[in-house]
């Protein structure tokens, strides 16, 4: 409808709808995004709904708004939920604003949405600058024949007898079969001196001495794992275990390309297109420093004038549109070690590392007393303490409450139960689909939760978080930590004083520090690192230290990470964490039958879900 007439007659019910809904979406862009709309036509509009993060594709929606007008620019930021258009004219850019607003649109999956265009001053997207390959890195395109793959996906019989060694059981998001070697992944390695039968499929031998002939690879490898993945699958982000394969691990992509994300410990992150039939090699740093995952995801964002072509996944908004994963399967070969890595990177390497790796709980009986002790023991001793620091509602959970329907019943399901423990990693993915499936069962048919885990990425799309932008060093001073600094430094920088200890040891666990909250008992032997408050995380599975007040002011915040070594800290306690990567809870969440996931996003140091019961 035109603006200038609106005051001219009594709006309808679904126009007094629309106009709400159109009012909400320029407040939410303006609170979350910091883009402000105007109230004057200009030729640049934002076309809420209608971005790469909500499906829609550059095919579906430049098609929409061209049959208003000239289009001189399509900006479509990855991962939003909206996109800027620019027309020629003011007139073109009115009529699109009139015609286009509340028209309906299916998205590459079927699904209706909404658009909501506002004017803005310019259509424009502050661009991140070309980013470099990971040194060591390099992608081969057309590596293979299709005749070739053809055959290589033949080979791989899913259905054989379970009693065969190399059998893999499904994993929670894939199919996985190893040859040479099986890869263990409740410990990340292999065991050297049981071999497969068999060894790698004699027709990977004549691939690979062929790749050797030209220079690709430097060394024949003796251990083959293959995954199939479906669309809308993907793996934690990980680095290969440097003890237990050799410098050069190289994967081969076949029956869909998909984008693979590389980030390195200072918190850079290199989306990288890997074609149907590319190889990909890791070397150097590439193979030992970065890591390397798929984002469980049914779209990627890709170049439109690209094509199918490797290579960065760029800024140019200009220049992005959606591809549609289809099932890949991927051939990645690697040579085990059979002696200890000495590779340039210490202190990731777990071969020259000082301390033996985490280690968990072996049962469920000891994960449960874990639980026991650090999760509920302690906030019962904290409850008072913990309850006075959490005061200030999150804009984004405020909105999702705000939105459900009057007379909602809400369950506020607190601060963690411990449940996750486990050796197995996949066992404990387990046990996390457990208690997603407990909270589904709560909900309606079209019941929402929303869901926040603390991430693992504490500084994301180069910003830190406030839980990091509050670090406060021993003794009230502050200072700067290299992204380099090791983990082992972190510790004993900066937690000398607790337990009264004299001095840190290289790497802290549980058992090298009396937890005083807890009676004064030494704690389970678990060997779970702990966690130094306002830093960032170096493991998934952690101990995070609560300075305990022992009168805390009604209402008033208390600093629960304050100086260690002003006045008397206090107890100690320690609570276990689970911090989750980008896409675990995503794809834990996809594990369930009966939920649609709406919307998945950061928030402040946190990965969050919405989730629907369907």
């Amino acid at each position: 409808m035109d603006s200038n007439h609106q005051s001219n007659y009594k709006l309808s019910k679904t126009e007094k709808k629309f106009l709400r809904k159109q009012i909400k979406a320029r407040h939410t862009l303006l609170r979350h995004e910091g883009i402000e709309t105007v109230s004057y036509a200009t030729q640049s509009l934002i076309v809420a709904n209608g971005g790469l993060g909500n499906r829609v594709s550059r095919n579906q929606l430049l098609p929409v708004l061209e049959k208003c007008g000239l289009v001189d620019a399509l900006l479509m930021p990855p991962n939003k939920p909206y996109s800027f258009v620019r027309y020629k004219t003011v007139e073109e850019s009115k009529k699109a604003y009139d015609t286009l607003n509340g028209k309906e649109i299916v998205d590459d999956l079927g699904q209706k949405i909404i658009l909501y265009l506002n004017f803005v001053e310019k259509a424009q997207w502050k661009e991140l600058g070309l980013q470099a390959l990971p040194p060591g890195l390099m992608v081969i395109e057309e590596i293979i024949s299709s005749e070739d793959e053809k055959m290589l996906l033949e080979s791989v019989n899913w259905t054989e007898d379970t009693d065969n060694q190399n059998f893999q059981k499904s994993l929670k998001h894939r199919r996985v079969k190893h040859f040479g070697y099986e890869f263990h992944y409740e410990n990340n390695h292999v065991d050297k001196d049981k071999p497969l039968p068999g060894g790698l499929p004699d027709i990977c031998d004549s691939i690979l001495e062929k790749w050797l002939k030209e220079g690709f690879i430097k060394h024949k490898p003796d251990q083959l794992t293959v995954n199939q993945y479906e669309p809308g699958h993907g793996i934690p982000a990980h680095v290969d275990t440097h003890s237990a394969f050799e410098d050069e691990i190289v994967s081969l992509s076949l029956g869909a390309e998909i984008v693979m994300d590389f980030k390195h410990p200072g918190g850079v992150t290199v989306p990288i297109m890997l074609p149907c039939r590319s190889l990909l090699v890791m070397t150097g740093e590439s193979r030992y420093l970065w890591t390397h995952g798929i984002t469980p995801r049914k779209f990627d964002t890709v170049q439109a004038s690209r094509g199918h072509k490797s290579g960065i996944i760029t800024g140019d908004v200009e220049d992005l549109t959606l591809s549609k994963r289809g099932i890949r399967t991927s051939f990645t070969f690697r040579k085990v070690r059979q002696t200890p890595c000495n590779c340039s990177y210490p202190l990731v390497c777990d071969s020259q590392m000082k301390e033996t790796p985490t280690s968990f709980p072996e049962s469920d009986k000891e994960a449960s007393q874990l639980e026991q002790e650090y999760v509920h023991q302690v906030y019962e001793e904290i409850a008072r303490h913990f309850s006075s620091t959490r005061h200030t509602p999150w804009p984004h959970i405020v909105e999702f409450l705000k939105a459900l329907p009057s007379g909602s019943l809400v369950a506020d399901i607190g601060c963690g139960n411990g449940k996750y423990l486990g050796i197995n990693k996949e066992l404990y993915m387990e046990r996390r689909v457990a208690a997603l499936q407990e909270l589904v069962r709560l909900l309606r048919p079209g019941g929402k939760a929303l869901i926040y885990v603390w991430a693992m990425e504490q500084e994301y799309n180069k910003k830190k978080s406030k839980y990091l932008r509050e670090n406060r060093i021993s003794q009230g001073k502050k200072e700067e930590i290299s992204s380099d600094t090791s983990v082992q430094e972190l510790l004993v920088k900066q937690m000398p004083d607790v337990g009264n200890q004299d001095s840190a040891p290289s790497v802290p666990s549980i058992n090298d520090f009396q937890d005083r909250g807890c009676n004064s008992r030494e704690v389970t032997n678990s060997k779970l690192p702990i966690h130094t408050n306002r830093t960032s995380f170096h493991s998934q599975d952690v101990l995070v230290p609560w300075h305990l007040k022992e009168n805390p002011g009604k209402g008033k915040p208390i600093e629960p990470f304050g100086p260690l070594g002003s006045h008397d800290p206090g107890p100690v306690f320690h609570r276990y964490y689970h911090v989750f990567c980008e896409g675990e809870m995503e794809a834990a969440c996809q594990t369930l039958s009966n939920i649609s996931i709406l919307q998945s996003y950061y928030d402040q140091g946190n990965w969050c879900v919405i989730l629907q019961k369907v």
